[in-house]
């Protein structure tokens, strides 16, 4: 993987909480990374349906062994719909009601690595 990649594209339907319709609109979109990430990262994640609702709970799931770690390429909730918004905006509009703590700063989307593909300059 070439050290200045920070975009993924995602090339298939990732897994997921959210309908089927909803996650086939992400396929063929590019990402950027978040945090400066340059791949795949390590992290406790939950559901976006049946996960906790805010951080506090969140840190008690995490303590009471709640949360599971996965690996996969994160990106920013938010800069993520606003992308989805340009080629699917029902499937955005989606995200942002019925998911809308997701669109809060910091908040995450894990794209598991099956799904992703990095963007190198180029291609």
């Amino acid at each position: 993987m070439p050290a200045g990649s920070s975009f993924i594209r995602i090339v298939g339907v990732p897994p997921g909480e959210a309908p089927l319709w909803v996650h086939e609109k992400w396929v063929r979109l590019e990402l950027p990374l978040a945090d400066g990430d340059r791949g795949p990262r390590q992290t406790w994640t939950s559901g976006v349906l049946s996960g906790p609702r805010n951080r506090l709970i969140a840190l008690w799931w995490a303590l009471r062994g709640r949360l599971t770690r996965k690996s996969g390429y994160a990106v920013d909730a938010t800069e993520a719909v606003r992308i989805l918004e340009r080629t699917a905006p029902e499937a955005a509009a989606w995200w942002r009601q019925n998911v809308p703590r997701l669109q809060r700063r910091r908040r995450k989307f894990l794209f598991a690595s099956s799904a992703c593909a990095i963007v190198t300059e180029g291609s």
